[in-house]
């Protein structure tokens, strides 16, 4: 007995079914016995067998879409594996035993590689750098999903079409420098990545400008911001001038100036004469006789006329001597006088008190 294998190498698209050709030989009509393994990483698992008749596919992920390609009697042992994924790639193995049938050393294993292939995902297109005349720009395409990892071509779309080589293109990086750039490279770039299981495409308009856009933007934004810092400046201005002027004004008008004197307007100016001599006096004797003889009398004692309220002048400066204020006699009679007033006489004593 011995087992055959159609190929040892068996590539499938993810999504794909992939079918593993195997098949043996036998002198016996017995049934036999079948396994199939999986071999990776952690070592080979059994995945799917036959055994007295009856097929048996294990717990794994290919539980619900692997199993016999063909009826066993026909010693086609092939198995089919259906919505392949990249992880289903790996060594499998299958070994087959009849009872009465001489088994060759290690002839009753067949092994196949798969290996499933995973289309490359949608790239991204990107543009590196500033694109102006006389500048250097970059551009990049990848793809997140691929394996094998695919590999990128970039060219220049119609009316000027362009193909690019390196070094100025790097198919495993997916990279295109473009140098000392000018009007006429602007355009569409198409960037295409692809691998054994198929392309995916991704475009860049690529517009060169004389001048930097991003420049002229920018020195408007900060002229724009310049100008409006300068209009708040000198509104705050404005408003604080105002403010300290109003404030100014608020306190000259309600401050309280302690160095201002008040005017002076004498009483007896503004009176009439008839007004001054109706105020009450009081009379006062001064003795104005003197005795020849001896002490005096207390009836010698001159009398003093003292009015309420009488305007007697300002008080004496840099000690002066005080005004006369005695009233002028008159026949020797002792009198009072006041400015705007009448004339009062005071009677005198004589020697006998009595009055004259």
């Amino acid at each position: 007995m011995e087992v055959h294998v159609g190929t040892s190498l068996v590539f499938s698209v993810e999504g794909q079914q992939a079918v593993l050709p195997a098949w043996y030989t036998s002198h016996s009509r017995n049934k036999p016995y079948i396994t199939w393994m999986l071999n990776k990483n952690a070592g080979p698992f059994q995945i799917l067998s036959y055994l007295g008749g009856v097929v048996k596919v294990e717990e794994t992920d290919l539980k619900t879409r692997m199993g016999f390609l063909y009826p066993i009697l026909t010693h086609n042992i092939s198995v089919f594996i259906n919505a392949t994924r990249e992880q289903d790639s790996g060594q499998y193995m299958c070994s087959v035993n009849v009872v009465d049938d001489t088994i060759r050393l290690d002839k009753n294993v067949g092994i196949i590689n798969l290996t499933v292939l995973v289309p490359p995902a949608a790239p991204t297109c990107q543009l590196h750098g500033s694109a102006i005349v006389g500048a250097n720009v970059t551009l990049s395409c990848s793809s997140k999903k691929g394996k094998p990892s695919p590999m990128y071509q970039w060219q220049r779309e119609p009316p000027t079409l362009q193909v690019f080589f390196p070094p100025a293109q790097d198919r495993a990086r997916g990279t295109l420098k473009l140098t000392n750039l000018s009007l006429e490279m602007s355009g569409v770039y198409v960037c295409r990545a692809e691998n054994q299981a198929g392309s995916k495409n991704c475009s860049i308009v690529l517009e060169v400008h004389s001048t930097s856009t991003k420049a002229v933007i920018a020195g408007a934004v900060l002229g724009s911001l310049g100008a409006l810092a300068t209009i708040i400046f000198f509104a705050q201005k404005v408003v604080g001038y105002r403010r300290k002027k109003r404030d100014s004004q608020e306190e000259g008008a309600n401050e309280i100036k302690e160095d201002a004197v008040a005017p002076k307007t004498p009483s007896w100016a503004r009176r009439p004469a008839s007004d001054t001599m109706s105020k009450t006096s009081t009379l006062s004797s001064i003795a104005g006789t003197r005795q020849p003889y001896g002490a005096r009398a207390p009836s010698d004692t001159a009398s003093i006329l003292t009015t309420t309220g009488s305007y007697r002048g300002p008080p004496p400066r840099g000690g002066g001597r005080p005004p006369n204020l005695s009233p002028p006699a008159v026949n020797g009679t002792p009198r009072l006088a006041r400015a705007g007033a009448v004339p009062v006489m005071v009677p005198a004593q004589s020697r006998a008190g009595s009055l004259v």
